[in-house]
């Protein structure tokens, strides 16, 4: 018979030989969703042998590199538990750096009434923002339908999906009429040839879809720019995450697109946990010779 304890240790021993960070952890998540509750590292009751040939199992799954949060289908992001799938990239801390910025950029003036989410994916940054905008409303586009259905399945779970409406087409078809105050968008920034040198967990088991952007990483946010002009209201702002390295390429892509007189420029940037400039903030150009 095994203990609680036992399995814990084993599964953590285990993942740690492979060289697994967190193994502690994962093995606690992995037995705890075996079990269907939450397990403490120190409980000494019996695991029965289906959830521990279960358990062991999810182990192996681990070890194959599969991520923790596509093995037990579910991610924590900002203050939302939203569902994963392998259709769906997964919702990574870095990512919050843009729910601060879009914070940020409405601290001192009136909340947005209308957000678009483009490429929405599991619904993570819409569902977030709305969460902290209690009196808006949001668009997500999303081009695959399976990765759609999470996101529409996410909105209902956190109690957000009258507010909530997901079109499952490409951003670059969209009619957008210009009324969106906030633009969010966490677009494919990966070059082609950089797939292949990921890390497991990643190019293994994301979608390459929402990972791979052409040659130099930059071709989504080339189609980005004329979106944004179609989308935003002109006292909108739109937040876009980065890839490392990548803001200024990103910022003169932005500023340069439409004409010789940029339509939109810089208001900021924000760096996620590891220092690293994750989000760009966009605002209408309001020296343009067209600007209302």
């Amino acid at each position: 018979m095994v203990t609680i304890r036992e399995a814990l240790k084993d599964g953590a021993a285990a993942l740690a030989r492979s060289g697994i960070d967190g193994a502690r952890l994962d093995s606690r998540l992995l037995l705890g969703h075996a079990l269907g509750r939450p397990v403490w590292p120190h409980e000494e009751g019996i695991v029965a042998e289906d959830v521990l040939a279960r358990f062991r199992s999810l182990i192996g799954r681990r070890l194959d590199r599969e991520p923790v949060s596509k093995i037990v289908g579910r991610r924590g992001f900002w203050t939302l538990d939203l569902e994963v799938t392998a259709d769906t990239l997964d919702p990574r801390p870095d990512s919050e750096a843009l729910i601060e910025a879009a914070l940020e950029a409405f601290g001192d003036r009136a909340p947005p009434r209308r957000v678009l989410d483009l490429g929405t994916g599991t619904g993570c940054l819409l569902l977030a923002v709305l969460s902290e905008f209690p009196d808006a409303i949001g668009v997500g586009i999303e081009r695959s339908r399976a990765a759609a259905e999470v996101a529409y399945r996410n909105a209902a779970a956190t109690g957000l999906a009258e507010r909530v409406e997901i079109r499952c087409q490409d951003w670059s078809t969209g009619d957008f009429d210009g009324g969106f105050d906030l633009v969010l968008s966490n677009p494919p920034y990966i070059a082609e040839g950089e797939i292949a040198g990921l890390d497991r967990e990643v190019r293994a088991y994301d979608p390459v879809g929402a990972l791979a952007a052409g040659r130099d990483g930059l071709d989504a946010y080339r189609s980005l720019a004329p979106v944004l002009r179609r989308a935003l209201t002109p006292d909108g702002f739109a937040v876009l995450e980065l890839g490392v390295g990548q803001a200024d390429a990103v910022a003169s892509i932005m500023m340069q697109a439409g004409s010789a007189e940029p339509f939109l420029v810089e208001s900021g940037r924000k760096t996620d946990l590891g220092g690293i400039v994750r989000a760009l903030v966009l605002k209408w150009n309001y020296t343009r010779s067209t600007a209302p």
